[in-house]
């Protein structure tokens, strides 16, 4: 990426960050009861992705300055990474910050598909149970406002621009 770019996607990073409000994840129809093919661990078992705290990757660090160390989930292929702003992630907040991620994508070796859409489509499953619900960031991997129904490990299923990856986020009590 050019310093252009990199100058464009630092200055968009750094409004989501600012911000209070964001592009919010819309969702999308209601909760389904289909169990997962592959139900997560289980929060004994240590569901949920590791939150890193460590400086960020080179690919997802544009915006930031020098060693910033902001809590962030990887995808479990390393696709995309989850810097979250809200940490910890929790149920009906009534004060403080908001369930604040931004989305980043490891750069594409190659085009993405043009017939796939740009948004990023996620697909919650909350473990143990059969309660699914989808949300979508539109325009793709980006900032975000991802609120949950319930407490618990959910499993995300996140697909955008032909690629796809899957992570383990814990949303708490408010």
């Amino acid at each position: 990426m050019g310093s252009w770019g990199r100058v464009l996607l630092g200055s968009a990073v750094l409004l989501a960050a600012c911000t209070t409000t964001g592009r919010s994840a819309t969702p999308v129809g209601a909760p389904v009861t289909t169990a997962p093919a592959n139900p997560p661990a289980s929060a004994a078992s240590g569901c949920g992705s590791r939150v890193e705290t460590g400086v960020l990757p080179d690919w997802a660090d544009a915006g930031f300055s020098g060693e910033a160390r902001i809590p962030h989930v990887f995808g479990a292929k390393g696709e995309i990474v989850a810097v979250l702003f809200g940490h910890p992630l929790a149920l009906g907040r009534d004060e403080g910050p908001t369930n604040k991620i931004l989305w980043v994508a490891r750069p594409a070796a190659t085009s993405p598909d043009p017939a796939s859409p740009a948004t990023l489509a996620i697909t919650a499953t909350l473990d143990g149970t059969d309660t699914r619900v989808t949300r979508e960031v539109a325009g793709g991997p980006g900032p975000s406002i991802i609120d949950m129904p319930q407490a618990g490990c959910w499993h995300l299923e996140l697909h955008w621009s032909g690629h796809t990856d899957t992570m383990d986020l814990v949303y708490a009590e408010g």
